[in-house]
């Protein structure tokens, strides 16, 4: 089952831009993953300009595979739709083992979406609500990561991050 999310970023003119993530979006996960990869402004970008994802990696990456799976082309023999699940396979395998982003974009081939707002104030009124909601922001002058669950306020996904592992060790 989906665990959704959003990622967003706030840039230095006070737009901001998001994106969706599907699978994953917990703070164990994407929060971590989020903090630990992404908390330069500049290589977050990067990201959301690759519009809506499937699943977060530690890196952008390369164009791979979507998922191991294929359907198979019934004018191929089955030695060829062979070949080809292996090479599928293989591909998706790789881009999960170097830690690759999953996009629904780059590697399905769907219409790059990007949300844009005009402020902070806007994307608070008008994004997109899912379970967790990442954003970085500049606060005073820092990049500084925010997370918001199940559509609560928003506090430090530093701080977020330090309550849940002290609640999984009690």
């Amino acid at each position: 089952m989906a665990t959704r999310s959003t990622i967003a970023l706030e840039y230095a003119d006070g737009t901001v831009e998001q994106v969706y993530c599907h699978w994953d979006g917990y703070l164990a996960h994407n929060g971590k993953i989020l903090f630990e990869h992404y908390s330069n402004p500049f290589i977050l970008r990067d990201l959301i300009d690759m519009g809506e994802i499937s699943s977060l990696g530690k890196i952008v990456g390369t164009k791979h595979a979507f998922s191991q799976f294929r359907a198979k082309d019934e004018e191929l023999s089955d030695e060829e739709n062979a070949r080809l699940d292996a090479e599928v396979k293989a591909s998706y395998e790789a881009a999960q083992a170097a830690g690759m982003t999953t996009f629904y974009a780059r590697d399905r081939g769907e219409e790059l979406r990007v949300r844009k707002f005009a402020s902070f104030e806007d994307y608070k009124a008008n994004h997109q609500y899912e379970e967790y909601e990442y954003i970085l922001r500049n606060v005073n002058g820092v990049a500084t990561w925010f997370v918001s669950k199940y559509d609560g306020p928003y506090v430090s996904l530093e701080q977020a991050l330090i309550e849940e592992e002290v609640a999984e060790e009690n």
